[in-house]
């Protein structure tokens, strides 16, 4: 596996090795020892998968308390992934790092405790698996607006978007709730 660091510290990009041949292809996504050689040491206690239509925005969630790590992946369609460093003492607080994930590009992001998480969908259905390090808590779940103009998330999304009613409500930055 591929391990790939980012401007912000923390959030970590993975490319497996894919072996593939005329039946199709193999890859394994996760292995204990590999992720703790590259430095990630969480321990995953929650799967979790959804299905977005095109269009579809989600987040930017987090917990304040049982704040999770996750392990993020692509299996059908395309998406565009949001983290935001919500951690206050970092030197990052505040910025955000996209990329595009897809069934074909294999990629996947590890996002640690302390950021905000969102997508939003770029192919008419995607499907995203993604592995939590804490269990949902929705007692200490939070949002910010997708569209806050201080994190400025430059979103690759034409046309309308689909928004929950709950991320529509979300907190501007300046004023949430921050772990």
């Amino acid at each position: 596996m591929k391990a790939s660091s980012t401007d912000i510290e923390g959030i970590i990009v993975l490319e497996p090795k894919v072996f593939g041949d005329e039946r199709g292809f193999f890859f394994e996504s996760y292995n204990l020892k590999t992720f703790a050689a590259l430095g990630i040491d969480d321990s995953f206690v929650q799967d979790n998968q959804s299905s977005s239509s095109r269009g579809t925005l989600r987040g930017i969630h987090y917990q304040v308390r049982n704040a999770q790590a996750k392990l993020v992946r692509v299996v059908s369609g395309e998406v565009f992934d949001v983290a935001v460093d919500l951690r206050k003492s970092s030197p990052t607080f505040g910025r955000w790092f996209g990329l595009n994930l897809s069934a074909a590009n294999k990629l996947q992001v590890y996002i640690p405790r302390g950021f905000g998480h969102g997508f939003a969908a770029l192919s008419d259905t995607a499907e995203m698996l993604y592995k939590a390090s804490d269990f949902y808590a929705p007692e200490h779940e939070r949002c910010i607006r997708w569209d806050d103009p201080v994190l400025a998330i430059e979103w690759p999304v034409a046309g309308e978007r689909i928004i929950s009613e709950k991320d529509a409500r979300g907190s501007f930055f300046r004023e949430a709730d921050l772990p």
